[in-house]
């Protein structure tokens, strides 16, 4: 068992952790130092110009609470209480998906659509809010609604929309649920649940402190993604696109799905590992 006492230096502390977490995580010395920041109050910077400064009784107790919950397999992002996002901090806790940096891919894609100056956008399933909150960052005149089905969810992105002061309306809604089907969204956006329930995957990593309502869907992990791109139809207005997150071996039965609902201009985009990750489309009906 590992122990951290008080007196110890920054740098003994650092040695002992990553050492101890080495066989648990691939990102020992950075969660270490991230950890160990977050203990003392003061950026990773510190820990690098100051090495010889001793830690208290306190910062030890506390560090050594934090790397028994890491080597035990507790997310980081759990144990510090946020993550940043396109830039932004945001609270997390277990109610929701940790935001991952490969969703930036699909923020990126739809800052790149040409859409109306005051577009209506539609985040469903928003967790933490991320997706939604990047673009009301990146797009302060688009007029962002973001929903999710779990009232935690709710709570929570609706603190960190006021911790960033963007100003979007958050509401609870399984997905489509409880959104006007007069509204007419020129943009609709989604990283549903697209894991099937017997991937091994669920059972690595952070994903085994995350609930499993925000990864698994029925049929292959397709259900949800099937759902939302037929609903959307009655959403969007005429050329408005929907945007959706997916596993990287989903790419082409998503391709399928969007062009059996006729869906034009339709294409996927990789992730920052060169893997499908997101697949876009637009609607226009025929009585366009």
């Amino acid at each position: 068992m590992i122990t951290f006492i008080a007196g110890l230096t920054i740098q003994q502390a650092l040695k002992q952790a990553t050492n101890a977490l080495q066989v648990h995580s691939a990102s020992a010395k950075l969660d270490a130092e991230v950890l160990l920041a977050h203990c003392i109050e003061r950026d990773r910077t510190y820990l690098v110009t100051w090495p010889e400064r001793c830690l208290t009784a306190a910062q030890a107790k506390r560090y050594q609470v934090l790397i028994e919950q890491r080597l035990a397999g507790h997310p980081v992002a759990h144990l510090l209480g946020e993550r940043e996002f396109w830039s932004l901090p945001l609270f997390v806790n277990s109610s929701t998906l940790i935001p991952r940096p490969d969703t930036e891919v699909l923020v990126e894609q739809a800052l790149a659509l040409a859409l109306p100056e005051h577009a209506q956008v539609l985040d469903l399933g928003t967790g933490t809010g991320a997706i939604a909150l990047a673009l009301k960052h990146s797009r302060p005149n688009w007029r962002l609604t973001a929903v999710d089905k779990m009232p935690d969810a709710v709570t929570l992105a609706k603190r960190n929309a006021e911790r960033l002061q963007l100003a979007i309306e958050i509401k609870q809604s399984d997905w489509f649920a409880n959104v006007p089907v007069i509204s007419k969204y020129n943009l609709v956006v989604s990283n549903p649940p697209y894991i099937d329930a017997d991937d091994p995957h669920l059972q690595q990593g952070d994903v085994r402190f995350e609930p499993h309502s925000a990864l698994i869907a029925s049929d292959h992990g397709l259900a949800d993604i099937q759902h939302i791109i037929s609903c959307a139809r009655d959403y969007l207005a005429v050329q408005g696109w929907l945007l959706i997150e997916h596993g990287y071996q989903q790419a082409a039965a998503v391709r399928a799905n969007f062009a059996d609902c006729g869906y034009t201009h339709i294409s996927t985009v990789q992730d920052y590992a060169q893997l499908d990750r997101v697949t876009l489309g637009q609607w226009r009906p025929e009585h366009e």
